[in-house]
């Protein structure tokens, strides 16, 4: 079974979220279906069900890798270069 590499690396704690929901959304007037928060930099981005993609557009621009749900009793992380749940 594939695992992540990149958990490790995380910073401690967990960085605050930037934003309260996905910026580049509110900017183009979207509506985020599902909001997902970097445990890199704590950037808010909503997830690849929202037309804008803004989370994994996030990773392709930064490089960070890893990413957790940023929805109300939702507790999953996922590793955008691994493709793995963490």
């Amino acid at each position: 079974m594939k695992q992540c590499t990149h958990a490790d690396a995380l910073p401690h704690p967990e960085p605050k979220p930037l934003s309260d929901t996905c910026p580049e959304c509110l900017a183009e007037g979207q509506h985020p279906v599902q909001l997902r928060l970097c445990l890199t930099c704590g950037h808010v981005g909503c997830c690849d069900s929202s037309p804008g993609r803004h989370a994994a557009e996030h990773h392709k621009d930064s490089g960070h890798p890893i990413m957790r749900t940023h929805e109300p009793g939702e507790h999953w992380r996922w590793c955008f270069v691994d493709h793995v749940l963490v």
